[in-house]
C-alpha cells in the first residue's frame, strides 16, 4: 500500500508534455549542401501540405518499433480501486508492451485522475483513454452523480435536451481525462426478456433510438470526444447475455436491415467516430459455424464498413467476455478481430500474447505488415482529432464538483420530461394539494425506511397518510393493510421501489409486493408509479391510474409527486410496449397549463459560496427568537435556478403548525406590484393605456372631481397627491366598537353577499361609498412623493375598465395560470383549505376574529378581498416564477407575457423627487452613501420590487441576475410588532445573497 501512496505521490514529477512521449524524427545530415538543402525545403513545402493529423501520425509511427506499432490496437483494463498488485501490472502492461489504449472501469475521480497521470507519463504515445460510460461516468466512478439509463431517454420527445445530456457527458469525460466513451447504446431492445441490454436501449422502436442516438452521439462528439455506437449489428432481440455465453439471433438479413441496423446507418451517417461489435452469432450475416460477429469479416468488413460505409474507428467489445472467450484465449482473440477488420481490440486475455499471435500471422503471411500499419496510423490520427497530441496531465482539485455540475439539473430536466401518465381511467390525477373530502394515503411498496416520494407527496399535502410495506414482509400481513386503507381512506397512491431492473425472478418482486398492489388496486380507487424499469409493470397490467418513472432517485420522486398533484403535467411516451394496455408511444398529456417548476442547483454551480448562504438560516432563528415573526418562507435564485429555498419555523407562535413549501401567505402590497402592476404592462403593451393619459380618461365615475387629471405616471409614482390611506373600517363602526348591523351580516343572504371575514358578509352597495370617498378626499400637491394605497386601488379599477375582467381574473388569465403559478390568486379560501393558509392577526379592531385566509388589510376586505393594492396571496415558489419571467425581460419558459422595453421602462428611476420606478420600488439613489441602505446594501440601481406590510418582499436584480422573495407574517399576532422592520432581517437576508457572490 505504502508502493502505491509514493507511485501516486510522486506521479507529478513523472508528468511530461506530449513532445515528450514522442521521439523528434532523426535529423538530417548534409543541411549545407545547397542541392540537398533544396530538396529538404521541397520536401517540408510538401510536408505543409498533408494533413497535420496525418503528419503527426508519421512521425508518431516512425518512432515504434514493429511489436510496439502492434501495441497500439490494444486497450488494457484498468481500475483505481483494485489496490497495488493491479496498479503493478497495469505499470508493467505500459512498460513492457506499450499498449496504446487503456479503459477505465470502478474507482474514484481524484485516484483515477492520479493513476492516469502516471500511467501516461510513462507510456511511449500518449495513450487512448476509454471509459463505458453509457450514463455519464457515474456508471464507473463513485462520488459522481449518474444520468438515468437511457430507456428513461427514450420517454423523452425533445431529442434538444438529449443532446444537452451528451454534450455534459462529453464534459465529464474532458475533465476526468478521458478521451473515448463507448456510448451511446443504439440497440433496439425489441425482446423484454434482454438480460443485458433491456433499460440501456433508448427502446423499441428504431425510428426513436436512431434520433436519440443521434442526439447524444452529436453532443458527445461537439465536445471533443469520440462517441462509439454499440452494439453492431445489434443486440436488442437476445435472451442470452453476452458476457456469460455466445447468443444467436436468427434473423433474415433483410430483417436485420428493417431494424436492427437502421439505427446504426443513421448515426454513421450522422458522423459517429467509432463502432463497437457485438460478440453475438448471426447466421445471416455469416453462416460459419458459432463465429461470434467480433471476429467475423462478414460483419465487420463486408457489411460495416462495404456496404454501410463506414470508415471511422472500428472497436471490439470486451475480448474477455464469454461470448468470445469460450472459443479463442491467449491473445488469438486479438487477432481473429484484427483478420475481421476491427481496429482496436478491447481488454484481450493477454496483451504480450497478443502481439505475438499478430507477429506470427504477418509471418506467416496470414495478414500483411502493410495493412496492420495502416490500422495502426488509423488510430493515431484518431488520437490526434481528440488532443493526444498535445496531452496535459488531470488536474485533480476540485474534480468531484466538476464532475457533478451539470448533472442535477438534467436530471430534474430528464424527469419532468420523460415520466409517463399511461392511464388515468379513474380520473384520480391530478390528486389535491388540499384537504378534501376524499382523503389520501400513500404506501410505499419495497422501500425500506425513509423514502423521498413520500415526503414529497407530504410535502405537497401534509394531511396525506403514509405506510411503506418493506421487502421483507409477507402475504400474511396484506389482509390487514388491505382493511385498514379501505376503511379509512378514499383512495391511494402505491409506488413501487427498489425492485430489479433485469428480468430474471419477476424483475425482484416477491409475490406479496406483486399481491399487495394488485389487490389494493382492484379494492379501492388507487394510482400505481413504477419507480424502476417499465417492463416490470407487466403485473400490473390492469391498474387504472398507472405512472412510468423510470428510476429510483430523490429527482424522480420529487418530480413524480408534482406530476401526480397536477402541478406539472406529465410529457413522456412509452418507449417500449409492455402489455396489451401498456404500448409503445402510449402517454396522456395534459393540455392544462400546470403550475411551473424552477430548477434547483448547488450554489456553488453559479458561482455562489453555500456556507454564506446559511447565514439566512441563522437570521431566520433570530428573527424568529426575538419574536419579529413566528415563521417565514425565503427563496433566491441566480441566473434563474433557486439556490436557497427555505421554509422555517411556524404558522403563529403556538407552534402547532409548521411552515412549509406549499404554505401561503398574504402578500399584502406585493399586490401592487404582482397583480396590478404587471397588469397595467400589458395594457400599456397592448396601446391600451397611455402613461400620460389621466384617470378621467379611463374611468367614467372620476370625471367631475379634482381626481380626474391626475396623470397615470404620477400615479404609478405615488406623487398624484393622493392621500396615503383612508381607515374605511372606521367609519362603520358603531359606538360599541362592533360593525354596523345594517352593513354587515353573520351569515350570508341576499343583501349581505361580500365577504369580509368568517361569518362576516358586507352589502356590496357599500363599496360605491368607498370609492366616493377617495373621490371626496384630499388632494395634495403633485410632485410630492406619498406612497398611497389610493393610487393603486384606481389602477386596479383601470385594470377592470380596459380588460372587461375583474382584477384577480385578468391577472389569473394573463399571468398566473399560464405561467403556472398554482398558489397565486385573490381570495384563497375558495381554492384551498384553511391548513394551507397562514395566519396574519387576531384583529380586535374591526372584524374582531383570527385573520386567516381573507386579506389582512381591511381596506381590501371591504372591497370583497380584490384590490389593486393589496389581496393577493401566494407562496414563495410561484412568486419567484413571476419574478423571473420580468428578470428574463418577459419572458418565461418560452412565452412572451410582457415586452422587454416595457418592463426597462416600469422598472428604471422614473421620479426626481423619490427613488420610485413606474409601479416598482427600487433602492435608495444614495444607497451606498447610507447608513441604512433599502433594500440592502449591494442592491444595483437597476434593481426593483416591492415589500409588503406583513412581512413579505419581492426583488430582483438584473445586473446580478438575482431573485429574492421573503415571506412572512410579522403582524402575528396582534398587529402591532415592528421589530421585522426593527432588525432589518429582509435587508440582511438580500445582502447574504450579495456577499454569497463575493460583491
Amino acid at each position: 500500500m505504502m508502493k502505491y501512496l509514493l507511485v501516486i505521490g510522486f506521479a507529478g514529477i513523472l508528468f511530461s508534455s506530449a513532445a515528450n512521449h514522442v521521439s523528434a524524427p532523426p535529423s538530417r545530415k548534409g543541411q549545407g549542401d545547397p542541392q540537398k538543402k533544396q530538396l529538404t525545403q521541397k520536401k517540408q513545402q510538401q510536408q505543409k501540405k498533408v494533413d497535420p493529423a496525418q503528419r503527426w501520425a508519421d512521425s508518431v509511427f516512425n518512432t515504434l518499433t514493429p511489436d510496439e506499432r502492434i501495441a497500439q490496437l490494444i486497450m488494457i483494463r484498468v481500475h483505481s480501486n483494485l489496490g497495488q498488485d493491479h496498479v503493478n501490472a497495469v505499470i508493467k502492461d505500459i512498460k513492457e508492451n506499450k499498449v496504446g489504449g487503456m479503459v477505465t472501469f470502478q474507482g474514484g475521480p481524484g485516484r483515477q485522475a492520479n493513476l492516469v497521470n502516471y500511467y501516461q507519463s510513462i507510456s511511449k504515445v500518449p495513450m487512448l483513454v476509454a471509459v463505458d460510460g453509457e450514463w455519464g461516468l457515474g456508471m464507473r466512478l463513485d462520488s459522481v452523480i449518474s444520468f438515468p439509463r437511457n430507456l428513461m431517454l427514450g420517454a423523452i420527445q425533445d431529442s434538444t435536451l438529449i443532446y444537452e445530456i451528451g454534450k455534459a457527458i462529453g464534459k465529464q469525460c474532458i475533465r476526468q481525462g478521458i478521451q473515448y466513451n463507448f456510448a451511446p447504446v443504439v440497440d433496439v431492445n425489441n425482446n423484454p426478456q434482454n438480460p443485458v441490454i433491456n433499460d440501456r436501449s433508448f427502446g423499441e422502436d428504431k425510428y426513436q433510438v436512431a434520433r436519440l442516438g443521434v442526439a447524444m452521439v452529436k453532443g458527445m462528439q461537439d465536445q471533443g470526444i469520440m462517441a462509439c455506437a454499440k452494439h453492431f449489428p445489434g443486440h436488442g432481440d437476445t435472451d442470452v447475455d453476452s458476457h456469460a455465453e455466445l447468443p444467436t439471433i436468427s434473423k433474415s438479413l433483410a430483417e436485420l436491415d428493417s431494424l436492427e441496423l437502421y439505427p446504426f446507418q443513421r448515426v454513421i451517417d450522422a458522423g459517429v467516430a467509432s463502432v463497437m461489435i457485438a460478440h453475438l452469432n448471426v447466421p445471416a450475416i455469416d453462416p460459419s459455424s458459432k463465429k461470434p460477429t467480433s471476429i467475423s469479416y462478414e460483419t465487420v468488413t463486408n457489411l460495416l464498413q462495404k456496404k454501410m460505409g463506414f470508415d471511422g474507428i472500428i472497436v471490439t467489445d470486451a475480448l474477455e467476455m464469454k461470448g468470445i472467450s469460450n472459443y479463442y484465449k491467449n491473445g488469438n482473440e486479438s487477432l481473429m478481430s484484427l483478420l475481421a477488420g476491427n481496429d482496436l481490440m478491447e481488454l484481450p486475455s493477454t496483451s504480450k500474447g497478443s502481439i505475438e499471435a499478430i507477429k506470427e500471422a504477418i509471418k506467416k503471411g496470414v495478414i500483411s505488415r502493410e495493412e496492420v500499419n495502416r490500422r495502426v496510423k488509423k488510430v493515431l490520427i484518431a488520437k490526434y482529432k481528440v488532443g493526444l497530441a498535445n496531452w496535459k496531465p488531470i488536474d485533480p482539485n476540485n474534480i468531484v464538483n466538476d464532475l457533478n455540475q451539470d448533472v442535477m439539473p438534467l436530471r430534474q430536466r430528464i424527469s419532468e420530461e420523460a415520466i409517463t401518465l399511461l392511464k388515468n381511467d379513474n380520473r384520480l390525477i391530478p390528486f389535491s394539494a388540499t384537504t378534501t373530502n376524499r382523503k389520501t394515503a400513500v404506501i410505499a411498496v419495497g422501500a425500506d425506511g425513509t423514502n423521498t416520494f413520500v415526503q414529497a407527496v407530504k410535502g405537497i399535502n401534509p394531511n396525506v397518510d403514509s405506510y411503506i410495506f418493506t421487502s421483507n414482509q409477507g402475504e400474511s400481513q396484506i389482509p390487514a393493510i388491505v382493511q385498514r386503507l379501505k376503511n379509512n381512506y378514499q383512495n391511494i397512491i402505491i409506488s413501487v421501489h427498489n425492485y430489479s431492473r433485469r428480468p430474471a425472478r419477476n424483475y425482484g418482486l416477491s409475490n406479496a409486493q406483486r399481491m399487495l398492489v394488485n389487490q389494493l388496486q382492484h379494492e379501492m380507487p388507487a394510482a400505481v408509479v413504477m419507480f424502476g424499469n417499465p417492463y416490470a409493470m407487466r403485473y400490473f397490467c390492469d391498474a387504472n391510474t398507472m405512472v412510468a418513472a423510470y428510476e429510483d432517485d430523490s429527482t424522480t420522486h420529487r418530480v413524480a409527486a408534482e406530476i401526480i398533484f397536477g402541478r406539472l403535467r406529465a410529457k413522456g411516451k412509452l418507449p417500449v410496449t409492455v402489455c396489451e394496455n401498456y404500448h409503445f408511444g402510449d402517454g396522456i398529456v395534459s393540455a392544462e397549463i400546470t403550475p411551473a417548476h424552477l430548477a434547483t442547483v448547488t450554489p456553488e454551480s453559479v458561482g455562489m459560496n453555500s456556507k454564506i448562504l446559511a447565514r439566512i438560516d441563522s437570521l431566520a432563528g433570530d428573527m424568529m427568537a426575538k419574536g419579529a415573526a413566528p415563521g417565514c418562507q425565503v427563496l433566491a435564485m441566480k441566473d434563474g435556478k433557486i439556490v436557497y429555498n427555505k421554509s422555517l419555523g411556524y404558522y403563529d407562535y403556538s407552534r402547532t403548525e409548521r411552515v412549509t413549501s406549499d404554505a401561503i401567505y398574504d402578500l399584502a402590497s406585493v399586490t401592487k406590484v404582482c397583480a396590478t402592476t404587471v397588469s397595467i404592462m400589458r395594457l400599456y403593451d397592448e396601446g391600451k393605456i397611455n402613461l400620460d393619459g389621466t384617470l378621467g380618461d379611463y374611468l367614467p365615475w372620476v370625471r367631475g372631481s379634482n381626481k380626474a387629471g391626475l396623470k397615470i405616471r404620477d400615479i404609478l409614482l405615488h406623487q398624484a397627491g393622493l392621500v396615503a390611506y383612508i381607515p374605511f373600517y372606521k367609519d362603520v363602526l358603531m359606538a360599541n366598537g362592533y360593525p354596523d348591523t345594517a352593513l354587515f351580516r353573520q351569515e350570508q343572504d341576499s343583501a349581505h353577499t361580500l365577504r369580509v371575514a368568517e361569518n362576516m358578509y358586507m352589502v356590496p352597495s357599500y363599496v360605491d361609498t368607498m370609492y366616493k370617498k377617495i373621490l371626496d378626499s384630499k388632494l395634495g400637491p403633485s410632485n410630492n412623493y406619498v406612497y398611497s394605497d389610493n393610487d393603486f386601488i384606481f389602477l386596479g379599477k383601470i385594470v377592470e375598465q380596459l380588460s372587461g375582467k375583474t382584477l384577480d381574473r385578468y391577472a389569473k388569465d394573463n399571468f398566473y395560470t399560464p405561467l403556472g403559478m398554482y398558489t397565486t390568486g385573490f381570495q384563497p379560501r375558495e381554492r384551498f383549505g384553511v391548513e394551507q393558509l397562514v395566519p396574519t392577526e387576531r384583529e380586535h379592531t374591526f372584524r374582531i376574529q383570527w385573520i386567516r385566509g381573507d386579506v389582512h388589510d381591511p381596506g381590501a376586505a371591504m372591497f370583497g378581498g380584490v384590490s389593486g393594492h393589496a389581496g393577493l396571496f401566494s407562496n414563495a415558489h410561484d412568486l419567484a416564477i413571476m419574478m423571473q419571467m420580468l428578470l428574463n425581460g418577459g419572458n418565461f419558459n418560452s412565452v412572451k407575457y410582457i415586452k422587454p422595453s416595457t418592463i426597462e421602462l416600469f422598472n428604471q428611476y422614473q421620479s426626481k423627487v423619490s427613488r420610485r420606478g413606474y409601479g416598482f420600488d427600487k433602492p435608495e439613489k444614495d444607497n451606498a452613501s447610507r447608513k441604512e441602505p433599502y433594500p440592502c446594501k449591494s442592491a444595483s440601481p437597476q434593481t426593483f420590487g416591492h415589500t409588503g406590510f406583513t412581512g413579505t418582499c419581492v426583488w430582483v436584480d438584473p445586473k446580478y441576475n438575482l431573485v429574492f422573495i421573503f415571506l412572512s407574517n410579522r403582524v402575528c399576532p396582534n398587529g402591532e410588532n415592528n421589530r421585522l422592520l426593527q432588525l432589518n432581517v429582509r435587508g440582511k437576508m438580500m445582502q447574504t445573497l450579495y456577499d454569497a457572490m463575493g460583491i
